[in-house]
């Protein structure tokens, strides 16, 4: 069965946030974290998947992302923080991704080599 994801990626805890919609959470979260999932997130380094729901119905994941972009940036950060208090990176708990090496650091594409903080 097809599953369809709403989601918010941040930049950090309260930083700049990112709404989405995807019919796949793990390759839609690399692709902003390796730079060609929008020119947002890769000018804002707005890497971090801070919260998501799962739908089985597209129509009802897109309309869940366009009320989450309707509501006020107050009202996204209590929505993080109520299920996401420290605002901890949920791609590693996704099922299916592959555990991330503890001194690995998301770079920005045609950075320097210096590990984003």
């Amino acid at each position: 069965m097809p599953a369809y994801w709403a989601y918010i990626l941040a930049s950090k805890p309260r930083g700049t946030l990112y709404v989405g919609v995807t019919n796949g959470i793990i390759k839609r979260v690399e692709e902003h974290r390796s730079g060609v999932g929008s020119a947002f997130t890769r000018r804002y380094k707005v890497y971090d998947l801070v919260w998501y729901e799962e739908f089985a119905d597209i129509r009802m994941a897109i309309r869940r992302e366009k009320a989450l972009k309707h509501h006020v940036r107050a009202w996204k950060i209590n929505l993080v923080e109520c299920t996401n208090p420290h605002w901890d990176d949920l791609y590693p708990s996704l099922p299916g991704v592959h555990p991330i090496p503890a001194d690995w650091n998301v770079r920005s594409p045609g950075s320097s080599g210096q590990a984003r903080g």
